[in-house]
């Protein structure tokens, strides 16, 4: 039976509203998740003896199944019911995060690292779908703003607090504690999951992966989610090594710093989600504000971390993080008005499988480019040329954003797939 969308409020519903702040609060779990390891690297490194080399793989190390079991957890969520698979990625990433603290070799740290990216690949598609079911086109800016601020706030919280910890109590501890809470997320969860109507398992109407192929606004959101995501996790992954290692801050005033840097990316997110929506509400429309707003903030973050790296100036990474926030608020706004409900899931999982490489490469690139030169001058260099091109494709590769129109239920080669 082919999927239709429900029909929703003309304003949200409070269960709705509780729905969004805890996949926000699940987005933050994620990333405190995905960067932790980063928090403790100066650590680790010693601990285990590696070099930069190896730590950058190490670091890597959960981008691998994450990012390549991206289209898998996309075909998941527009098949079942898209609730219960983000719970179960929930409980199994949460739960290696707490085994973390039990192992002491390179290898087991790389497998654990594996478990978590498993668990997590499950996420994006599954707040994208959640999105396009429940919420219209005016109202996805805030929703998404809220979970990209759970993305800011994420590694904030985790250089902040998670610095500050780490150096009072040590690593393994926790990553104890970090797990075993995380799980509390889950009761929540089950009580506020949204109600509305989900696609069974036997949905027609989902595109084929070939669809995506031929699509240039496919290409382009891919692409630009690689060079923003290049620049977010080269940050993620490698700021805390740099202030103490490189520019010789305590750990305590790394925290502050770099915990600053997010707290004030997460309430720029908010911010410019909220001005997006109220933007597209006056009848601007949806591909000059989307695109205004990524294309511009992801160009400024890469021209001031950029700056940050020749000059050493703490001002200016503050403020690429910050615009970095700006720039992810409406990103995944693109990509659920492109795919629509028939394809939130499918879509974004092939966007951030190609996006999401991007982890792969930037902390093994960082490691490899330090061992080599000694300082960070050119990995700070790379970043900024990597996130003009990423600005670049998002406004001149993307094509208008407006829904794509879809091949029907059981379609033939000769219909048309849409202009975008």
């Amino acid at each position: 039976m082919p999927f239709s969308t429900p029909s929703r409020p003309s304003h949200l519903s409070g269960a709705l509203i509780v729905a969004v702040l805890l996949l926000a609060i699940s987005t933050f779990i994620s990333y405190v998740d995905r960067g932790n390891l980063s928090i403790a690297a100066p650590i680790v490194k010693d601990e285990l003896g590696i070099s930069a080399s190896r730590l950058g793989i190490l670091l890597s190390a959960f981008f691998w199944t994450y990012a390549c079991l991206q289209p898998v957890a996309g075909w998941l969520v527009d098949r079942w019911n898209v609730n219960w698979v983000l719970a179960v990625g929930f409980f199994l990433w949460s739960g290696a995060t707490a085994a973390t603290a039990m192992v002491h070799t390179f290898g087991a740290l790389i497998v654990l690292r594996f478990f978590v990216g498993t668990g997590e690949s499950v996420a994006y598609p599954s707040y994208s779908k959640i999105l396009v079911l429940n919420f219209d086109e005016e109202r996805r800016g805030l929703a998404n703003a809220a979970i990209s601020a759970g993305s800011v706030l994420g590694p904030g919280f985790g250089m902040l607090f998670g610095g500050i910890l780490v150096a009072r109590y040590g690593w393994r501890p926790f990553f104890l504690a970090l797990g075993l809470l995380s799980l509390l997320w889950l009761l929540p969860w089950i009580t506020f999951m949204p109600k509305g109507r989900q696609p069974g398992p036997q949905t027609a109407a989902s595109p084929s992966l070939s669809e995506f192929l031929r699509l240039r606004s496919a290409w382009g959101t891919s692409l630009g989610l690689f060079c923003s995501n290049y620049l977010n996790y080269f940050l993620i992954t490698w700021l805390p090594f740099y202030l103490v290692r490189e520019r010789h801050f305590s750990m305590e005033n790394m925290a502050r710093i770099a915990g600053t840097a997010y707290l004030l990316a997460a309430f720029s997110a908010v911010l410019n989600g909220w001005l997006s929506d109220r933007w597209i509400g006056s009848g601007a429309s949806p591909t000059l504000v989307r695109k205004t707003v990524v294309g511009g903030g992801l160009a400024l973050a890469g021209a001031f971390v950029g700056m940050s790296g020749v000059r050493g100036s703490v001002a200016a990474l503050v403020l690429g993080v910050l615009f970095f926030g700006i720039a992810n608020s409406n990103i995944w706004a693109i990509t659920q008005t492109l795919a629509g409900p028939q394809a939130a899931g499918r879509w974004t999982g092939f966007q951030n499988f190609v996006g999401n490489l991007a982890g792969v490469a930037a902390p093994a690139v960082t490691g490899f480019v330090v061992d080599r030169t000694g300082h960070f001058y050119w990995a700070f260099a790379i970043v900024t040329v990597v996130a003009v091109a990423g600005a670049t494709s998002f406004i001149l590769v993307v094509g208008p954003v407006e829904p794509v129109i879809w091949r029907k239920a059981v379609p033939s080669e000769a219909l048309p797939i849409g202009k975008n």
